[in-house]
């Protein structure tokens, strides 16, 4: 029998929302707090993968951008 489930992952986090944005889409705030960097062009349907930051640049986790923009009048 084949598992067609989904994985939705949330996260809550008590910070502005420009920041958010920030730790999300630029390299060096998300090394800084992951380890790590998010790699995508952050288009709707784009792959994005979070590669360790090491010389292999191995992908941790891989998924599919749903959506990526500010909210408006938050950012």
């Amino acid at each position: 029998m084949m598992n067609n489930s989904k994985f939705v992952y949330v996260t809550y986090i008590a910070a502005k929302p420009e920041q958010i944005w920030k730790a999300l889409l630029d390299a060096q705030f998300t090394r800084q707090y992951w380890g790590h960097d998010n790699v995508s062009d952050w288009k709707p349907g784009s792959d994005w993968e979070h590669r360790a930051n090491d010389d292999a640049r191995t992908p941790r986790l891989v998924g599919k951008v749903v959506e990526s923009a500010p909210r408006a009048g938050l950012c």
